[in-house]
């Protein structure tokens, strides 16, 4: 699969936070990500797409909501791989935006230099060069 399948790829992860107005003010300050909809009243939001500036998109919502879908999946639960061009300079961001380093920018045997942080609510993300074969 080539980079342009890839950044027009339609594989949306899903995550749910406690606070997931928060957790949409981290995911856009610290990685980059732009608003694209939020859906919601108060505190709640029922449906959220944050897109990805090279292509997809990562969706949320508030855990614990009635009929929500994912009602048995954990709140700040999950892990998702982002590829990217510029690690070192995305790692200085994410941390100074207060994500907790799991893994730290490293090269891989494979190839590929990137970094895994965790959101505040404890969602793992990863970064990397690594687009696939």
């Amino acid at each position: 699969m080539n980079e342009t399948a890839l950044a027009q790829t339609t594989i949306f992860p899903i995550v749910q936070y406690r606070d997931a107005r928060a957790a949409i003010r981290f995911l856009v300050d610290a990685f980059g990500f732009e608003e694209a909809a939020v859906y919601g009243e108060g505190d709640r939001v029922d449906h959220a797409q944050l897109n990805w500036p090279g292509g997809g998109a990562v969706m949320l919502s508030s855990g614990g909501r009635e009929g929500g879908g994912l009602d048995d999946h954990p709140v700040g639960a999950g892990s998702v791989y982002i590829v990217i061009d510029n690690p070192d300079e995305l790692f200085e961001r994410a941390v100074a935006a207060g994500a907790t380093v799991s893994r730290g920018l490293r090269d891989e045997d494979y190839g590929s230099r990137g970094f895994s942080v965790r959101d505040p609510e404890g969602v793992f993300w990863s970064f990397g060069t690594y687009a696939g074969t």
